[in-house]
């Protein structure tokens, strides 16, 4: 089995079968290009500060706390170790408690993907029985799964030759659609436009192949990125090593650095360097052309 980073671990509870298992993201980060915002006079990034009162004082992450606002002006605060101490059986085990059909769930509820494994060896067995017990049954494993202090309301259904579950939404979580679409008319329309249109939908039916649409804005905007990086536009930007970026931003530059031949042992590694007082300078954009070979390269952020 393929090694996978997991971010959760607990236990998959099926009436007194309980098996070990990890919870993988679904979704995939990679193919976003991350862009950050960078004062245009300065050329520094722009942070966020957690700030307190209209002195706008940075206060210290050892200083905040939790709270509860009761609506007027007053506050319940809690301390870390308080709310630690709200044992939710959810925290670590998915308890399926109840079943229904594959079809039953409205679409508008579901909102995150999550793969589910099995932990170990000793847990496929077990893990796999309830994949083909929901799978010839056609249904959704209903229970409950605390991730990063809240608890979710989940379903899972068999993927491939494994489990997923969906992280659903709350019934009061969602906004009533009547009360949405009440200005919306009522009248009779013609019968020959809904023909029409029902004619075209049928002419464009086919299977849905995700793959064949892509993300055309990003797509263009890496065009405008490698445009300005060969025309020698790029500006080194102060304040931008101290917080490292997501690795979908590092994959990006690397790939962009191999693209225009920009890749390089020493140089690359050489530009990792803390900058000096001259360098944190207020700057303005300069146009250069390919770094010579015996200069010192600056890394993108």
């Amino acid at each position: 089995m393929a090694t996978t980073r997991s971010f959760w671990k607990g236990h998959l509870r099926l009436a007194l079968v309980t098996i070990p298992i990890r919870l993988v993201s679904a979704a995939s980060s990679e193919d976003k290009v991350a862009l950050h915002q960078v004062d245009r006079k300065t050329k520094q990034r722009i942070r966020y500060q957690k700030v307190a009162g209209e002195g706008g004082r940075v206060v210290p992450q050892s200083d905040i706390v939790q709270g509860y606002e009761l609506g007027d002006g007053n506050y319940v605060l809690f301390e870390p170790e308080e709310l630690d101490k709200l044992k939710l059986a959810t925290r670590h085990t998915i308890e399926l408690t109840e079943f229904v059909d594959a079809c039953s769930i409205d679409p508008l509820y579901f909102d995150n993907p999550y793969y589910v494994l099995p932990d170990g060896d000793v847990a496929e067995e077990g893990y796999r029985i309830i994949r083909d017990a929901l799978r010839a049954t056609k249904k959704y494993g209903v229970g409950q799964l605390t991730i990063r202090g809240r608890e979710n309301l989940i379903a899972m259904q068999p993927c491939g030759d494994g489990l997923m579950i969906e992280t659903l939404r709350y019934a009061n979580e969602i906004r009533d659609a009547k009360q949405v679409f009440e200005d919306i008319g009522t009248s009779k329309l013609r019968p020959e436009l809904i023909d029409m249109a029902k004619q075209l939908i049928e002419e464009r039916s086919q299977k849905f192949d995700p793959t064949e649409f892509k993300n055309h804005y990003a797509e263009a905007l890496r065009a405008l990125v490698k445009e300005k990086v060969e025309g020698g536009l790029s500006t080194e930007v102060a304040g931008g090593r101290d917080e490292p970026s997501g690795g979908q931003v590092i994959d990006f530059m690397e790939a962009l650095r191999r693209s225009t031949g920009k890749a390089g042992g020493k140089h690359a590694s050489a530009g990792g360097r803390a900058k000096t007082a001259a360098s944190r300078q207020k700057r303005e954009p300069v146009k250069r052309g390919p770094p010579k070979a015996q200069k010192r390269k600056s890394r993108s952020r």
